[in-house]
């Protein structure tokens, strides 16, 4: 790999919750470690660039569809994840790569199947706020962020959970998101990766192939810590 690619996919569809705040970390945690690396803005009027890692993020309802009906027509994104790309996948995206969520006015609509994942509307209270996990990937630890979203998800045998929700919803069994591969989903924006950088690092090595030299995350660390001793102390004063 003589550069490392990035894709930002479908901002203009799937840019409502900042979520593209997740490419821009991978760049520069990239470039500070001296990694040659393009971060590309790949918008829906333009054909998908076959890259080494894609980030989706959440969107309303219709651009949802939309993106997902643009994504299976094109097949680029099967077709990387195929070769080995990595791909994490936030909200509406997460529901996207799965293989079915539900439209705005509940009919099923069919992701892209690139999880073992299964969304339908929640019935009760929408999942909104502060959301901690456990995170079953190697190395991450405890992730922190901020989920609003409408649907529950079930997953199928060949998906294991992201991580055991400590704080929040998530999935709505206890869960968070879905993993297969080299694909990760979640409902945690945050963004997630500003606010966890050991998930940032862990999909850069998939995506180089090497480990990567450590970084002076000290600011980072800190956001990371006070935002789970926030949460934490929010669930400790509720129990009070």
């Amino acid at each position: 790999m003589t550069v490392l690619r990035i894709a930002v996919v479908y901002p203009d569809l799937l840019g409502t919750y900042g979520d593209g705040g997740n490419g821009l970390v991978l760049f520069r945690r990239a470039e500070r470690r001296g990694i040659a690396v393009e971060l590309i803005q790949a918008t829906s009027d333009a054909a998908l660039p076959a890259v080494d890692l894609y980030t989706l993020g959440g969107g309303e309802d219709g651009p949802q569809v939309l993106a997902t009906e643009r994504l299976g027509e094109a097949g680029t994104l099967a077709e990387a994840v195929a070769n080995g790309a990595v791909v994490l996948a936030v909200c509406a995206g997460y529901q996207i790569v799965g293989a079915r969520f539900p439209a705005a006015d509940g009919a099923p609509v069919d992701g892209l199947g690139l999880l073992d994942a299964i969304t339908e509307k929640s019935q009760g209270r929408r999942p909104v706020g502060e959301i901690v996990v456990e995170s079953e990937l190697e190395g991450v630890g405890m992730l922190t962020g901020f989920e609003n979203h409408g649907g529950l998800t079930t997953l199928g045998p060949s998906a294991s959970p992201l991580g055991r929700v400590c704080i929040g919803i998530g999935n709505g069994d206890g869960t968070d998101g879905a993993c297969s591969g080299r694909v990760v989903g979640t409902y945690l924006h945050g963004p997630v990766l500003a606010r966890n950088p050991a998930l940032a690092d862990l999909l850069l090595s998939w995506a180089t192939g090497r480990a990567l030299a450590p970084l002076d995350d000290h600011r980072e660390l800190d956001l990371h810590r006070e935002r789970l001793e926030a949460s934490l102390g929010r669930r400790g004063r509720r129990r009070g």
